[in-house]
């Protein structure tokens, strides 16, 4: 069951890179961006995560924390952070907690077969801990320009 706009996000913890934990309570106050990819160190998930390394200051000044999810282990984690140099923590979701909260374990093709995997997801929290905005079966390029200006028209509300 999807977390519905509106409603607040059930809290949740998660190892993350920089030997941390990240608790979605503990961000209340800020808004935040979760964005969920499907592999570390793969085309589309370096990109995109270029592109939000590149907007951090701006989603700063939006009072907006970034957070990126997928399923791969700490150590892949921090390997993809440090050598893309990114500026914001990532999840390790090895048993896929946080993906199951936000639904973005799907079924998905490749090669001709069928796998489950994370359908690339970004939602946008806003900072008394409610949905305000989802992009399901995202597209990388222009994304985190999308993001960000949501993050800022509602950091202005």
């Amino acid at each position: 069951m999807a977390i519905e706009l509106g409603q607040p996000v059930p809290d949740f913890s998660a190892p993350a890179t920089g030997d941390t934990t990240v608790t979605l309570s503990a961000l209340r106050g800020k808004q935040v961006v979760i964005y969920f990819y499907p592999k570390a160190s793969t085309p589309g998930c370096t990109t995109e995560g270029g592109d939000f390394r590149d907007r951090k200051a701006a989603f700063d000044a939006a009072n907006t924390v970034i957070i990126g999810v997928s399923r791969d282990g700490l150590r892949a984690q921090e390997n993809f952070k440090a050598k893309q140099d990114f500026n914001f923590e990532l999840i390790s979701d090895k048993d896929e907690t946080v993906c199951q909260l936000f639904d973005v374990i799907k079924l998905k093709k490749m090669y001709g077969k069928e796998h489950q995997g994370i359908e690339r997801s970004t939602f946008l929290i806003d900072q008394d801990g409610k949905l305000a905005q989802e992009w399901r079966g995202v597209k990388v390029p222009g994304h985190a320009e999308e993001v960000l200006s949501a993050a800022q028209a509602l950091h202005r509300q």
